[in-house]
């Protein structure tokens, strides 16, 4: 019998360029997010001379952003950070879909790793317990995925 191949990135081989986009509405949750993920990436040997922080508004700027940083920096990875909280209409939909939707394609059509950090909660509660309180700090865990992402596009050749 054969055996199964496996194949995962790992958090040594790490070294890159990223770029972590933020929206700055909900500055006050979203500042965390980019510490945390920054504390991520310096901590796992990413020099802090490769990482790029990029501002725009809100959350549905980011895919634009994201969209120029792959095409003018052309990282190893992108992180994007924001935080859409849910109010009485419908626009946290449409803000966090097409937010949503829209970074997942971007990965796909420039085959670079973009990590999804972007809140999207309920309430101010849930979105602090996100950005580094009893929920961990999904910037962190963004920037994280990205590293091991950009670990495992090196092991199948070339860069990631």
């Amino acid at each position: 019998m054969q055996a199964i191949s496996q194949v995962e990135g790992s958090f040594t081989d790490v070294d890159g360029r990223y770029v972590i986009v933020v929206g700055r509405f909900n500055h006050h949750v979203v500042d965390s997010l980019v510490d945390g993920a920054v504390d991520s990436l310096t901590r796992h040997g990413v020099d802090a001379d490769n990482i790029d922080i990029v501002h725009v508004p809100g959350a549905w700027e980011l895919p634009l952003a994201v969209k120029r940083a792959l095409q003018v920096v052309r990282p190893d990875a992108v992180i994007a950070l924001g935080a859409v909280i849910r109010g009485g209409t419908p626009h946290f939909e449409y803000v966090a879909g097409g937010c949503n939707a829209a970074l997942g394609n971007l990965q796909l059509e420039f085959d670079t790793p973009v990590a999804n950090g972007v809140l999207t909660v309920n309430s101010i509660e849930q979105a602090i317990e996100r950005s580094g309180t009893k929920a961990g700090n999904k910037g962190a865990e963004a920037a994280m995925a990205a590293m091991e992402m950009v670990s495992l596009l090196k092991r199948f050749g070339g860069e990631a």
